[in-house]
This record gives C-alpha cells, sequence and structure tokens, in this order.
C-alpha cells in the first residue's frame, strides 16, 4: 500500500480540489449576500496556487500516490486516494488556470443578475468536480466526480431555468450524458470483476496490469480469472462510450449546441477545460486498455466527428452554436490523436484548445453583451446572438477584435500561434500512422485536412461577418454605435490572448519537437516512423490553404462576391446540423412519448380503471352492508328494547300504590276466571 503520509504536494493538490467545495458551501451558506463573488474568486484564485506548487513539484518527477480506506464490502476493500502524475498536475493547473479569469471575467458579464448568488455557487461546484476528477486515483472515485460534473453542468447550462430553451438544453445534456456514464459504469464493472482492482496507477501504469502485449489475455491483479482479448474490446469500447458522451462526439454531440443556452461565461469553461475535456482526459487515463481494434474505432469516430462538426458550422448564424461546433470538431481532432496512439499530442491539443476556445467564447460573450445593450438601449428587434445583425464591429471594440483574431489564428493553425504547434502536430503524426495503414482508414489525414481548410473558412466567415462586414441595416437606420467591453472583462481576454501564443510553451514556434509539455507526457508512447519531409510539408501547405481560405472568405462575405445556392441540398443539409436531431425526434423522441402517453392511458384507465372499479364495488358492499346494519341488526335491536320498554311502562301504570285499585283488579281478575270455568264446564 502506498505511503499514508501527505506531503506538500500532495496538500497542495489536496487543496486545490478542496478550495471551491469550500467556496460552494459557503455561498450556499452566505445566500444572496455572495451575489459579489468575492467568496468564488478568492478560492479559485487560492486553488490556482496550489495547483502551481503541486505543478512546480510533482512535474518532469515519479507520480505520487497515497490513499485511504474507504469502506469494506465483504472480502472486497475499495480506497480513496490522490494520484499525482504528469498529467494530473497539467490538468489540475489547466483548469485553476482557465476557471480564474472566467470567474474574472463573469463579475462584469452577470452584473445584475437576479440568481448571481447561485451562479457563483455553481461554477464553484463544477470547478471542484473537474479538479477531483483528474487527480483521482481509481476508477470508482473518476466517476463519482465524473456524474458530479454532469450534474453541475446542469445547474449551469439551466442557470436561467424560466426560459424553455434553457430547461430543454440542461435536461437534454444530462440524459444524453447519462446514456455515455451508463457505457463508463459497465466499464468499470468489467475491469473490477476480471481483474480484482480499480487503481488507476495498478491497472495503466507502466507496470500495470494492462502493460500486457497486444492481444494477450489480461491477468488478474489479484491472481484469480482473466480478461480476453474480446472481452477486452467490449471494455474498452464501454470506456470510450463514456466519453463519447462527455466529449459530444457523434452522434452524441446534439447536447452541446444547445448548451449554449446558459450564460456565456459558462459556455467558456465546459468549452475549454472542464466538461468536455473530461472525456479525453479518461481516454489518456486509461489509454493502455484498448487494443488496435478499439484505437481504430476511436480514431475513425474522432474523425467523422471532426468532419461533420465542422460542415454543420459552414451555415450556421448564432455566434455561439458556431463556437459550439467548432469546439466538436476539434475534440474529434483529439480523439483521432488517441486512436492513432499519439494521446499526449491530444492533451496537448486539449491544453492549446483550452485557452484559445475559452479566449472565443469570452469575446462572443462580450459581443454578446453590447449587442444586447444596444438592443434594450434603442428597442431594437434582433437576436444579440446572430451574426447577421452585427459588422463593422473592428473600429468600435478593437481590444476584443485583436484578441478574437489571436484566438481564431490559433484555432485555425497558423504560425506563431499554440494551436500551430498541437494542430499541426496531431496531422503530421496522423499522416506517419497512415503510411502503416491498409484499407479505408488510411484516409483519416486527408479528412483531418480537410476539416483544417473548413476550420478556416468557418472561422473567418465569423470574423468577417462579425468586424469587417458593413454594419446590418436595422442597426445603421438607428444610428447605433457599439463601445468596446468593460475592462473587467477585457484583461481576462487579453491574458487567454498571450497563452493563445506560442511562447507559453516553447521558444521555438515553428517545432513542436521543443515543447516542454509533450516532453513531460509522451516519454513512455512508441514512437512512429518519422517521415521528415511531412514535418515540413504539412505546416507550409495547411499555411498556404488558411491564407487562400482568407482572401475567399474576404471576397464573398466583404465584397459581396458570394457565388453559392444558399437553398441547396448541401446547404440546407449543413444548416439544419445534418437533421440528427430530427431523426432523434423522429425514432427516439416521439415514439417515447408515444409509449409514455400509451402507458399514461393504460395507467388511467386501465390500471386506475381495475382499480376504481375495485374500489367502487367495496363502497357498494359496504352501503349495503351498513343498511342491514342500521335498518335490520340495529332495527331489531332497538325493536326487542322498545318492547321491553312497552312491556315495563304497561307495569309500571299498574304499579299506583291505592288498595282500591289493586282490590278491583284482584276481583276482575277473579271474574275473569270464574267466567272461564263456566264456560269451559259449558
Amino acid at each position: 500500500m502506498p505511503n499514508l503520509t501527505l506531503t506538500y504536494p500532495l496538500l497542495a493538490a489536496l487543496s486545490a480540489v478542496l478550495l471551491p467545495f469550500a467556496g460552494f458551501l459557503l455561498s450556499i451558506a452566505l445566500g444572496k449576500k455572495a451575489r459579489h463573488g468575492t467568496v468564488a474568486i478568492v478560492a479559485i484564485s487560492l486553488s490556482l496556487l496550489a495547483a502551481g506548487y503541486a505543478f512546480a513539484q510533482v512535474w518532469g518527477h515519479d507520480p505520487i500516490h497515497v490513499r485511504w480506506h474507504w469502506f469494506t464490502i465483504g472480502q472486497h476493500a475499495f480506497h480513496v486516494g490522490l494520484l499525482l502524475d504528469n498529467a494530473a498536475v497539467l490538468m489540475l493547473l489547466l483548469v485553476c488556470l482557465i476557471a480564474l479569469p472566467v470567474h474574472a471575467y463573469s463579475f462584469a458579464y452577470m452584473k445584475g443578475d437576479p440568481g448571481i448568488h447561485r451562479y457563483w455557487a455553481y461554477l464553484s461546484l463544477f470547478c471542484f468536480a473537474m479538479l477531483g476528477l483528474v487527480v483521482a486515483d481509481n476508477l470508482l472515485l473518476m466517476y463519482i466526480f465524473w456524474e458530479l460534473v454532469g450534474f453541475a453542468s446542469y445547474l449551469l447550462i439551466g442557470f436561467w431555468y424560466t426560459r424553455d430553451a434553457a430547461a430543454h438544453a440542461n435536461k437534454k445534456a444530462f440524459i444524453i450524458n447519462r446514456v455515455g456514464d451508463i457505457g463508463f459504469l459497465v466499464g468499470i464493472a468489467m475491469v473490477y470483476s476480471s481483474v480484482g482492482t480499480l487503481d488507476v496507477q495498478a491497472l495503466f501504469g507502466p507496470q500495470g496490469v494492462f502493460a500486457a502485449p497486444a492481444g494477450a489475455d489480461i491477468p488478474a491483479a489479484n491472481g484469480k480469472g482473466t480478461l480476453t482479448a474480446g472481452w477486452l474490446t467490449v471494455a474498452g469500447f464501454a470506456f470510450f462510450l463514456g466519453a463519447m458522451a462527455k466529449s459530444a462526439q457523434f452522434p452524441f454531440h446534439v447536447w452541446l449546441p444547445d448548451a449554449m443556452e446558459g450564460p456565456t461565461s459558462v459556455s467558456s469553461l465546459i468549452h475549454a477545460a472542464t466538461m468536455v475535456a473530461a472525456g479525453v482526459f479518461l481516454l489518456a487515463r486509461v489509454f493502455p486498455l484498448f487494443n488496435e481494434a478499439m484505437l481504430l474505432v476511436i480514431a475513425t469516430t474522432g474523425t467523422i466527428t471532426a468532419f461533420v462538426a465542422a460542415y454543420f458550422a459552414l451555415t450556421q448564424y448564432d455566434i455561439k452554436k458556431i463556437l459550439a461546433f467548432s469546439t466538436i470538431s476539434q475534440l474529434g481532432f483529439m480523439m483521432t490523436g488517441i486512436g492513432i496512439g499519439m494521446y499526449h499530442i491530444a492533451l496537448f491539443h486539449l491544453v492549446t484548445h483550452a485557452f484559445f476556445k475559452c479566449l472565443l467564447f469570452l469575446a462572443a460573450g462580450a459581443i454578446i453583451h453590447e449587442m444586447q445593450h444596444m438592443k434594450e438601449k434603442h428597442g431594437l428587434a434582433i437576436d444579440p446572438q446572430d451574426i447577421r445583425y452585427m459588422g463593422g464591429l473592428r473600429k468600435r471594440m478593437p481590444i476584443t477584435f485583436a484578441t478574437m483574431l489571436i484566438a481564431s489564428l490559433a484555432l485555425v493553425g497558423f504560425p506563431l500561434t499554440a494551436g500551430y504547434l498541437s494542430k499541426d502536430a496531431l496531422l503530421v503524426h496522423a499522416f506517419e500512422w497512415a503510411a502503416l495503414q491498409r484499407g479505408p482508414v488510411s484516409a483519416i489525414p486527408y479528412v483531418l485536412a480537410i476539416v483544417s481548410i473548413l476550420t478556416s473558412f468557418y472561422i473567418f466567415r465569423l470574423l468577417a461577418k462579425v468586424f469587417f462586414a458593413r454594419p446590418a441595416a436595422i442597426l445603421a437606420n438607428k444610428g447605433v454605435s457599439a463601445h468596446e467591453a468593460p475592462r473587467q472583462m477585457l484583461v481576462p481576454m487579453v491574458f487567454l490572448a498571450f497563452c493563445s501564443l506560442f511562447p507559453l510553451f516553447t521558444f521555438n514556434p515553428l517545432n513542436d519537437g521543443q515543447v516542454w509539455l509533450l516532453q513531460g507526457i509522451a516519454a513512455e508512447l512508441p514512437t512512429l516512423p518519422p517521415l521528415r519531409l511531412l514535418h515540413l510539408l504539412v505546416p507550409i501547405l495547411a499555411t498556404i490553404t488558411t491564407i487562400i481560405v482568407a482572401v475567399v472568405v474576404w471576397r464573398w462575405y466583404i465584397r459581396g462576391h458570394y457565388p453559392l445556392n444558399t437553398t441547396g441540398a448541401l446547404y440546407r443539409l449543413s444548416e439544419r446540423q445534418g437533421y440528427v436531431n430530427e431523426l432523434y425526434g423522429a425514432a427516439i423522441v416521439r415514439p417515447l412519448l408515444k409509449l409514455s402517453a400509451l402507458l399514461w392511458w393504460t395507467d388511467r384507465h386501465v390500471v386506475d380503471g381495475i382499480i376504481n372499479g375495485i374500489a367502487a364495488a367495496g363502497r357498494a358492499l359496504a352501503g349495503i352492508t351498513t343498511w342491514i346494519d342500521r335498518h335490520i341488526v340495529d332495527g331489531a335491536v332497538r325493536l326487542v328494547g322498545k318492547l321491553a320498554w312497552g312491556a315495563g311502562n304497561v307495569l309500571r301504570r299498574s304499579q299506583t300504590g291505592r288498595v282500591q285499585q289493586y282490590l278491583a283488579l284482584v276481583f276482575f281478575i277473579i271474574l275473569l276466571i270464574l267466567l272461564y270455568l263456566i264456560f269451559a264446564q259449558a
């Protein structure tokens, strides 16, 4: 058993996890007095300091593991503990590093909201859940925090619960994630029943149970039983099912665009380093579990998701939904990275994506905030999130424009950005992996290259319509002028813009081989045969195509030379998001509603009818019994009583106390007797 002594890094990590939870409890206790957010901001700030210390002490060193006995069922003992390795402390620091700017941004963005005290409490709970997930040392504890992340996201997505759209969105997210969570739970059960332990290090560490050669049966840690190669694939798919729902992989992606009904600051946190990142982190954590067949499934699913989401983003007009589909597409990239065996690069892209995607949402929130202000001030009939009602904001909101431009360039993988290092690394390694494959899967890197082009198109389209195009007619006619976002919102955006550039990860902006992050988490991974030409050719071609796409977007959306037919089938397919929601509605939702209506009718008219009939018969029988009891039984009793009362009353009247009456009565009786005797003898 690992040493139970809490060292300073362990204390720091534990503090980083528990401080947001303390902030949650204190915010709940204070109620509306916590509306200023001081408690939540102080908690996440201290958590960031603790996470930074834990990172500095653990990164590049041997993992630190501590655990305590939790409970025992029969002969099975379960433990709770912390596992601090490079991946854990990296995610611990990342979550805090993203959450703090979001908290600071929320101070201005959510100002004046009547439910702001609930917002701060939910945000602290969300951070606690994700931080607990990344340092959990066993699968059961991970699952508990996994569910808590889902619950906290349910609260935040439906924060404005009086809106029907928000209420539907959080239920949709919750239900779809429960479907995936069943897979995660089944995977945990399969691993424990077959192998006999849930300890992450004992299962997936360098000397863990799953370090066996590919295709071999996995022996149990307790020496009893094995997990055969076939069941290993099933167990791997069960874990992947959980990650598919949490990280919005096709076809479970439909909840994420609807999750935009929550506050934009919440969207930035969900899409950056918390909920959707949990699925990718889980697969990286249990990576040794996956055999070659499952890795192909993961890579294929990720590629399909990346393409489909990018295709859907091309024609959307809601600024947040464009970014939501962008997140889904980038998560597909990460999944593909795991599927090709390069989970360290997938984690690297997760980190870079966290910064620039959080920045994209915060910039979008600044724009929406200003559009909402103009709508209320001038009584405009506009949707503040529709990019068709924007335009010309580049000069009015220059800092927002500059930061969003940096984030967009990082998204497309333009040189000098962090996205260039991680995204091009994924593309290059995908081509190297495909060179060893046969069949349709060898087309995966080419599909990812197409996705990169689509990514450039939809994000440049967004920039063009929001910042460069002419202002919408309704705004121009009203003489409306936008203003820059408040300083409390701009400072976090500027910080994230810096983190979206290359200096945070390497001093060489054009070589991912010198990224310190990759060197820290890739030591035990097999390397692919390097194709040197690809390391030069892919980035150059990607940059050239990005510039070409920018020119095309400029010509189409700014110069007005738009050549496409917006009524075509492909356009409608993209605009309606592939009709996936309609398909779910027709194949699942409406049949379930009809089944529910049938069951309700059966319950109301059959089950309740039988029960009500039995009750009516019982009441009728009770009525008959009551009548018999009242009129026959009680009547007979009352009749006997009345007869006794009458007889007693008659006899009572004969007792007068007068001797004359008694003598007359005796005389009358004797007379009757004599008359009887006379008539009897006659």
